[in-house]
């Protein structure tokens, strides 16, 4: 009789642990565009960004990665769902709700955006792997054939997992922030303690942090890549908890790279003006190898970012004006598709080969375009979101919705606050 029971016990002990390790296998499959997307932004000039704060503000700025994460995680929840419940991409939404006019003016400047985001992006290819001895010459044409290779010939899981792959890379900056032994009294202290100096130069770079982490392609991106992988609303549960990690991760890599440049050049009272320049001065202070760690993180970032940045743009085009996207088709069933992902890699790449280009200026200039873009994206997908015929039950409540218009509204005053310190000349650290 006790082995009866015994067997028993121990058979719905291994069907419960068969059904955890279902749902987990589950859960796993479905995750991916959320994390991709959110790591994505932690590109060059993310990189660049947050080394600067590290660098120019030392541990002031750690603060505000945390209401940062809190704004992601609801912009990128509301497009996940609007992904899920609709099955289509925010592009094509906008054109079947408010028409083409307002759909080919955003792609416009969206197309216009993007180019100069993955324009800095190859710069940071370049910049990264010059640290390493290898001319651009070499870098820039390699990197452009094997991101058109990855496109064309690949199939979106297989793309997906490359792109996976590729965010185990951002631990470089993990290992970089231990290896610099910072104080992490100073560290807690910094984020239980809270302040912002009222001043040109620290506005302006809390406005750029916010800029950097949350861009308007990555809205596109995010739901085009939900409908190309196929997810439903059964799936809606596991596509947030996707988001959620993602905008977790990306916080925690940012959070990192503030706090090594703050921990030796912020000491050091060096100044850098790009991300190379933090990865060159870590070396006298902080030994080759962590100079060397975020040289590689800075390479494989801004390789990841421009595969993303022309994917996503070909996604947000392509379905704005009703053409086939998907990697899941051939170059010759979705041409358009193919076509301009494999334009914005070759016409970026031949840009950044040109001599004394001034790079920075472009990254700045591509940042203020996001920011000025963002608010018109959020409030056609909040919108959206509010359309019970799109949306049924799962459009937002009153709760959501307090908290997504008064992201819209701080996030267009922050836009406003960047044009003037630009427009007025004040827009320098």
């Amino acid at each position: 009789m006790n082995r009866i029971l015994l067997a028993e016990k121990m058979h719905t002990a291994r069907s419960a642990l068969k059904r955890r390790i279902a749902a987990i296998w589950a859960l796993l499959t479905v995750m991916g565009p959320g994390i991709i997307t959110s790591n994505v932004d932690n590109d060059a000039g993310g990189i660049a960004t947050y080394s600067l704060a590290g660098a120019n503000f030392g541990l002031q700025m750690l603060w505000s990665l945390i209401p940062i994460t809190a704004l992601l995680i609801v912009v990128q929840e509301v497009s996940a769902r609007l992904a899920v419940v609709s099955g289509k991409g925010l592009s094509d939404l906008i054109r079947e709700r408010f028409g083409v006019k307002f759909t080919f003016y955003t792609m416009v400047i969206v197309v216009i955006t993007n180019m100069g985001n993955e324009i800095s992006n190859f710069a940071g290819i370049a910049a990264s792997l010059e640290i390493f001895g290898i001319s651009r010459y070499i870098a820039i044409p390699l990197s452009m054939m094997f991101l058109m290779w990855l496109a064309v010939k690949g199939t979106y899981r297989f793309v997906e997992k490359a792109f996976l792959t590729a965010c185990v890379f951002y631990a470089a900056y993990l290992v970089t922030g231990f290896l610099v032994r910072p104080d992490w009294a100073a560290v807690v202290q910094a984020l239980e303690a809270p302040t912002l100096r009222m001043e040109t130069a620290s506005i302006v770079m809390l406005v750029g942090l916010t800029g950097t982490t949350i861009a308007p392609w990555m809205m596109f991106y995010l739901q085009a890549s939900i409908v190309d992988k196929g997810l439903g609303i059964s799936e809606l549960r596991a596509a947030r908890l996707d988001v959620i990690i993602g905008s977790v991760v990306v916080s925690v890599v940012a959070f990192f790279i503030i706090l090594t440049c703050a921990a030796t050049l912020f000491k050091a009272g060096i100044k850098i003006n790009e991300a190379a320049d933090a990865a060159l001065a870590l070396a006298p202070l902080a030994g080759k190898y962590c100079s060397w760690l975020f040289a590689f993180g800075l390479f494989s970032a801004s390789m990841f970012a421009a595969s993303i940045l022309p994917l996503s743009t070909s996604y947000t085009v392509c379905e704005a004006f009703g053409w086939e996207s998907s990697l899941n088709k051939k170059f010759s069933e979705a041409p358009q598709f193919y076509s301009l992902y494999c334009f914005i890699v070759f016409f970026s790449g031949v840009f950044i080969l040109a001599p004394g280009l001034p790079l920075v200026p472009i990254m700045f200039v591509s940042q203020v375009l996001n920011g000025i873009v963002l608010p018109v994206v959020l409030i056609f997908m909040f919108l959206l979101v509010n359309d019970a015929r799109i949306m049924k039950e799962y459009k937002n409540g009153w709760i959501h919705n307090t908290i997504s218009w008064t992201a819209v509204i701080i996030l267009t005053l922050m836009s406003f606050v960047t044009v003037f310190f630009l427009f007025t000349g004040d827009a320098s650290f």
